[in-house]
């Protein structure tokens, strides 16, 4: 054991804290060329319909200053500046270099430059002023932090009163023998098909079971209140597949 000696999970695997992030960096830089492909294979294209309901809740306006944490190759930034429109800017902050350098060269990146600004950096430890963003998205991404508390506290810190924080993540559908068919899915489908398309199976099967790792709806719910947000809510998408996290800096 080395640095702090205290534990966490890297899917099934426990591990020291201080090798987590690396091991996360390691998953995606091996899969950044392939990530926006998988997604759509994995989720039959519905990751769209999800982000596009991110939207609709989050509802952008001109003028606001996103900060969209874990933003890997950009999709949720690029959707929110198509919709936000005279004024705003978007900053994507990821932990792995690869995946904004992706990000960088979709069509979308070059059409939206003078409003993006891309930066490597670590979630539980912000490179920003507090009361900075009017917006903090994070997709698909915080169940990959090592400590989700310092995470979401760092999003409270920087974000302005009257700030917004909005969490899309897999999570747990309430229903038993959905949820059964669902992990035979995950776990029989998307390593292999991690391994056909990038050829990296170790990588998927760690995002699998870091979904399986991750707190249920209403414990995450909580886990947001704690860190000091109010009007705490969740929306279930695809019977809880996926779930909607929104709260206020107020």
């Amino acid at each position: 054991m080395t640095g702090t000696d205290k534990t966490t999970h890297f899917g099934f695997q426990t591990v020291d804290e201080d090798q987590k992030a690396g091991l996360v960096q390691e998953v995606f830089s091996s899969v950044a060329s392939k990530y926006d492909v998988m997604n759509d294979l994995m989720s039959m294209g519905i990751h769209r319909v999800w982000k596009e309901a991110m939207m609709d809740w989050l509802a952008p306006r001109p003028g606001q200053q996103l900060l969209d944490v874990a933003g890997g190759t950009g999709d949720v930034s690029f959707r929110f500046l198509g919709r936000a429109g005279e004024g705003a800017h978007a900053t994507v902050l990821d932990l792995t270099e690869p995946m904004l350098i992706e990000g960088q060269k979709r069509a979308e990146a070059a059409n939206m430059a003078h409003q993006l600004d891309w930066i490597v950096g670590d979630a539980m430890a912000l490179p920003f002023e507090a009361n900075t963003f009017d917006v903090y998205t994070i997709s698909f991404g915080i169940r990959n932090v090592t400590r989700i508390e310092d995470a979401l506290s760092e999003a409270f810190r920087v974000l302005r009163p009257g700030g917004r924080l909005m969490v899309l993540e897999f999570s747990q559908i309430p229903n038993d023998l959905l949820q059964k068919a669902y992990d035979l899915y995950s776990f029989n489908v998307i390593p292999t098909m991690g391994k056909v398309v990038t050829g990296d199976r170790d990588s998927y099967q760690y995002l699998v079971e870091s979904i399986r790792r991750f707190p249920d709806q209403d414990r995450f719910a909580d886990m947001i209140r704690e860190a000091g947000f109010s009007l705490v809510k969740y929306r279930n998408l695809s019977m809880g597949i996926a779930a909607l996290h929104s709260g206020w800096k107020v």
